[in-house]
């Protein structure tokens, strides 16, 4: 008789255990993060791929475009004048430029470039845009009448090469210089038309709207997981206000030039409230930082796109797969075993935020792992602020020493944690250090999903398993964040998306469309709302515990210094040793 009932226990377990797992599907936030993620991708599918006529009419001046660059390239041994029209016609050639795609950007944005006066950000009148454009069209007429030269130097100097049936090596030169020069002249040119493009706008009420589609949107699940809906919407709209409050931060003239983003406006605001008259619990049920930021996570999973890692190829993946493991795993032994901080949830999350990709890695770790909000606060601090001095310094560095561009920008992309700053950090370099940055960042991103499901396996079988008892799997899986799932899927699919419409059109509709002119734009509101969140859920007691000694800094410092040396070094030794071939096709 006991042996039966004994069998009946454990099948009742795991019955308990399977019908959990079910309802967790609605009754648990990594799941709902992931509905809600797919709801907004789907959304932006909707709104991008039914374009039949635009796609179409896009397709047939693409075929055009790349019909002249096949008959230039074939006709001379350098890059001609219609061979740059043609590739700038292409590049031109992004559903962010559409119509409909611009008033959903004027809908979602971010409060504007200010210098002196914050109300810049919001508001613009016409008389002051008016104003802005008669200071700045000198500038623009200067740059207009040099473009304008070059262009003639450089048609003179290319009518003489063809002339001459481009046989002439010292013509040819010429040519190539002039062409050169006149494209310089244009991107200037192009700078300066920018600043004379200045038009009234008035944010408030689109930054209104915004608030309330939001707040109706996250109260779903809220309600769901057991929030009152009235007590998180009031909530909603303060931690909104501190977000866009945030962005103003981000967007001042010197702050910018910086490198002081929004994430960290958004803590030292959510932190001065916490710190001085407190956050009520009212607010507490708006400030769900795990919910947003894992919601904005799925969304990133969609920027992914697996087929532009070829790109790169095999000398990315060594320099992010390869470099990031090996930090990882140095960085936490260096913290217990050399710094000894008291905190494995810490140090973990630590080093997992400045070897994979700062925040999203950090949120994904921390959740494997249980680390306290607090210990989180402190990664996240610690990131901004080592992200903010390396996207100035790095460049600097790199241009004083002669490194190659796409050399640094590997380094940077493999070192710089804040994705926005190893963009900044890349565009300093020029275009081919911006490419080779972001590819690299966009390669080491995969990475979340694995590092989350490996702290989850360590954390469950070696750091908090009982002797003698057995591990069990379903507490891995328990503890793994399931978010992750949807920012793999998310990724699998646009990557299948990307691939099924090519590479010219995918650019247009699918990454200069779906994600850079809708989703981006949203994953970048939710990340401002989780970083609000985390500064009203944290105190400085809190965080005085873990600062004690200077270990949480001494630890970033010197794991930062050893990424910095290994990823350089790897850099170094697949594009110039194991894969030379690769920087000639960049």
């Amino acid at each position: 008789m006991a042996e039966p009932e004994r069998i009946q226990s454990s099948t009742e377990i795991v019955r308990d255990v399977g019908g959990s797992a079910w309802s967790d599907f609605w009754k648990k936030e990594d799941y709902w993060a992931i509905w809600m993620g797919f709801a907004i991708l789907i959304v932006g599918i909707l709104i991008f791929l039914p374009q039949s006529q635009w796609r179409q009419e896009m397709g047939k001046k693409m075929d055009a475009s790349n019909a002249t660059l096949k008959k230039e390239a074939a006709g001379a041994p350098f890059k001609t004048i219609a061979w740059h029209q043609a590739s700038d016609a292409k590049r031109g050639l992004r559903g962010t430029n559409e119509a409909f795609a611009k008033q959903i950007q004027e809908f979602v944005s971010a409060p504007s470039r200010w210098l002196y006066n914050p109300v810049d950000a919001l508001y613009r009148s016409k008389e002051v845009a008016d104003a802005m454009n008669a200071a700045a069209k000198p500038a623009f007429d200067k740059a207009k009448g040099e473009a304008d030269a070059a262009l003639a130097k450089a048609k003179a100097a290319e009518k003489a090469a063809e002339a001459a049936g481009f046989k002439d090596t010292a013509l040819n030169k010429k040519a190539e210089e002039a062409i050169a020069a006149w494209q310089s002249a244009e991107q200037k040119a192009s700078s300066a038309k920018r600043k004379v493009g200045n038009k009234p706008f008035n944010r408030v009420p689109y930054l209104i709207g915004f608030a309330v589609i939001l707040a109706l949107f996250f109260s779903i699940g809220q309600m769901v997981l057991g929030n009152k809906f009235l007590t998180f919407i009031m909530g909603f709209f303060v931690v909104f206000i501190l977000a866009v409050l945030s962005y103003m931060g981000e967007q001042q003239e010197t702050m910018n030039y910086w490198g002081f983003g929004f994430p960290l406006w958004a803590i030292v605001l959510g932190m001065l409230i916490s710190n001085t008259v407190g956050t009520p619990k009212w607010l507490k049920s708006a400030a769900q930082t795990e919910y947003y930021i894992k919601t904005g996570l799925v969304l990133l999973g969609a920027e992914i796109l697996l087929n532009k890692i070829v790109t790169i190829g095999q000398p990315g993946i060594f320099i992010a797969w390869v470099v990031t493991p090996i930090v990882l795993i140095f960085t936490y032994w260096l913290g217990q075993k050399v710094i000894k901080i008291p905190s494995k949830t810490l140090n973990i999350t630590i080093s997992a935020d400045l070897s994979v990709c700062g925040v999203s890695a950090a949120i994904a770790t921390a959740a494997a792992c249980r680390a306290k909000k607090s210990e989180l606060t402190v990664a996240v601090g610690l990131s901004m602020c080592f992200a903010a001095v390396m996207m100035v310094v790095m460049p600097a560095f790199i241009k004083a020493v002669g490194m190659n561009p796409i050399l640094g920008g590997a380094w940077i992309g493999g070192t710089i944690d804040a994705t926005g700053a190893v963009a900044a950090a890349g565009a300093f370099l020029g275009d081919k250090a911006l490419y080779t940055a972001a590819t690299i960042k966009m390669i080491q991103n995969i990475l979340i999903g694995f590092t989350a499901f490996g702290v989850a396996l360590y954390w469950t079988t070696r750091v908090e398993r009982v002797a003698g008892e057995k591990v069990s799997w379903w507490e891995i899986w328990h503890r793994f964040p399931k978010f992750v799932l949807g920012f793999m899927g998310a990724s699998i699919i646009f990557s299948i998306l990307d691939d099924s419409m090519g590479k010219d059109l995918s650019a247009a509709v699918v990454d200069h469309g779906i994600l850079r002119g809708f989703t981006r734009l949203l994953r970048e509101w939710f990340f401002a709302l989780a970083f609000v969140s985390i500064g009203l859920e944290t105190n400085f007691r809190e965080l005085r515990e873990h600062f004690t000694g200077g270990k949480p800094f001494i630890l970033y410092f010197f794991g930062q210094c050893f990424d910095l040396s290994l990823t350089l070094f790897m850099c170094w030794l697949m594009f110039y040793v194991v894969f030379p071939d690769v920087m000639g096709r960049l």
